[in-house]
């Protein structure tokens, strides 16, 4: 208060003031950054999803995809752009489900392959849970000397299944499933010395996946 006793009347804002305009373009920044926010999450854009599953290995072309308009936002770069072309002799080096996106990781060069598919052939029913993408546990036991088994051994701890499919036995008296499964370099040389010398495969569902 002043000397009377009257408390002091704030004075009017003035057009000359900076602070004025400060606040102004303050405001006119919030709003930009909004809109423009708002505006890239509702911005589509073109992406690959798989017209059929893609199993390793398989040779990839345009053709292999459908062609959708998604909102990807910030997970636009991990997506496989149509705008870009593919590696040279593209494979798919992870498995890709029928109508799902294509990471840009799933596909490869040939020299990107760190597995390849191999077969399993089982007499067992297998659970409904083995199907393509999913990863079993392949148990071996190889022959004995007293035309027997030994103890099975587990030889391909969470192999990704390839593909499941139905066969006929050699002899055409039963069915028996195949499935392909994905083995690493370093594993294939001992499964196949177990498969040639007729061991007895066994596969179990492992939901656990890889270990």
């Amino acid at each position: 208060m002043d000397a009377q006793g009257r408390a002091p009347r704030l004075a009017k804002p003035s057009w000359k003031d900076p602070r004025f305009f400060v606040g102004i373009l303050l405001v006119l920044a919030s709003v930009a950054g909004v809109v423009a926010l708002v505006g890239g999450a509702d911005r589509t854009v073109p992406a690959y999803v798989a017209k059929d599953a893609l199993v390793v290995g398989q040779t990839i072309t345009r053709d292999s995809f459908d062609i959708v308009q998604v909102r990807l936002g910030d997970l636009e770069a991990k997506y496989l752009d149509p705008g870009r072309a593919l590696p040279g002799h593209a494979v798919a080096v992870r498995m890709v489900p029928k109508g799902e996106l294509v990471p840009a990781s799933s596909i490869g060069g040939t020299d990107a392959l760190d597995r390849k598919t191999a077969p399993v052939s089982v007499t067992e029913p297998l659970p409904k849970e083995v199907v393509a993408g999913s990863h079993v546990d392949v148990w071996v036991a190889l022959p004995d000397e007293r035309n027997g088994y030994r103890e099975p051994v587990l030889m391909l701890p969470g192999a990704e299944v390839a593909a499941v499919n139905d066969a006929t036995t050699s002899l055409g008296s039963g069915k028996s499933t195949q499935l392909m499964v994905l083995v690493t370099d370093v594993q294939m040389p001992k499964f196949l010395g177990a498969v040639a010398n007729k061991a007895k495969v066994s596969v179990v569902w492992n939901p656990g996946g890889p270990r």
